[in-house]
């Protein structure tokens, strides 16, 4: 962002769809297209020739999907802003996009609005999610059992701790907020798993949410 503003690419096998949301991004005074790609390896060779701040992606294309895309990006960039564009029937995918390090997901019908607060929130370093999706988190995504009648005690680190997992921080970035070792934010990402009987950070989010124990920002 040498001119300030946000450089973002499109990688969508629609062309249509991105020629809408490059002509909605353009509108916007602080972010820009820089690039197109069509699937998930055009988009790693356009990649080595273009520095964007965030990516959005379709998870569903030919050639390579957005899951790899995304695994593979991540490698090479790990500090790259990676966004699924998903529709409702993405639904299996959203938990391995997510664990290839997915920074939010937005569904394709979004509106201005919500796309502008989705890229400001991103490039400030926080998880989005389309306010549609919650439903889909605390409802479908996580199947897993659990005891909701029973009251989860948490300590004010574990809360600490949860609230920044839910923002999208990895360990590092945990450990570096709260002045504290990777290896402790692991072992209280540990308690909280078993604490909630969740066996997954979108296990967390949802369980999170749906207690309200975090805020959604």
């Amino acid at each position: 962002m040498t001119d300030g503003k946000t450089n973002i690419i499109i990688v969508d096998d629609h062309e249509f769809f991105r020629n809408g949301l490059k002509m909605v991004i353009n509108r916007l005074k602080y972010a820009r297209v820089i690039g197109e790609a069509s699937n998930g390896s055009e988009f790693l060779e356009l990649l080595a020739q273009k520095e964007p701040d965030i990516v959005l992606i379709d998870i569903q294309m030919p050639v390579m999907n957005g899951i790899e895309a995304t695994r593979r990006a991540l490698e090479e960039y790990p500090d790259l802003k990676i966004v699924a564009l998903t529709m409702f029937e993405d639904e299996e995918y959203i938990q391995r996009m997510i664990d290839a390090g997915a920074k939010g997901f937005l569904l394709k019908n979004i509106t201005k609005e919500i796309l502008d607060q989705a890229l400001q929130a991103i490039q400030s370093g926080r998880n989005y999610y389309s306010p549609e999706l919650f439903d889909f988190f605390t409802r479908k995504v996580v199947s897993e059992p659990r005891h909701d009648d029973e009251e989860v005690q948490l300590t004010r680190r574990e809360k600490e701790v949860l609230q920044l997992i839910c923002d999208g921080l990895n360990n590092k970035e945990i450990a570096d907020r709260l002045f504290i070792s990777e290896r402790t934010v692991v072992g209280h990402k540990s308690n909280l798993l078993a604490k909630t009987n969740c066996k997954s950070s979108v296990g967390l989010l949802s369980y999170a949410i749906k207690h309200r124990l975090v805020e959604v920002r």
